[in-house]
């Protein structure tokens, strides 16, 4: 069953960040992923976070087992390494769901 995860960042590094995107987007379709959607927020009026948010997207998987295995890709992680945890301060996790 596909799922969703809806996801908030607060990315301190655009460039590094969207680097991040460019590098992991092609091995997430190989797990039958994707973006949905996608925002950068400009003022957050509620939240139940301790951490900032600037970006809101949500992610997809055609199974919570291919979500698993692409968390777990050997080169996935070199990528978010290099690129995302230096670019991004705070990571949310709003909501999870099956589609």
């Amino acid at each position: 069953m596909p799922c969703e995860i809806l996801v908030g960042l607060n990315v301190t590094d655009d460039e590094l960040y969207q680097k991040y995107r460019d590098e992991m987007t092609p091995i997430l379709k190989e797990y039958g992923g994707g973006f949905r959607y996608d925002f950068l927020i400009e003022k957050v009026l509620k939240t139940d976070s301790e951490s900032k948010i600037n970006r809101v997207f949500a992610i997809y998987f055609e199974s919570e087992e291919a979500k698993n295995e692409f968390f777990l890709n050997d080169k996935y992680i070199q990528i978010k390494e290099k690129y995302f945890t230096p670019s991004v301060s705070a990571t949310t996790t709003i909501a999870k769901y099956n589609r």
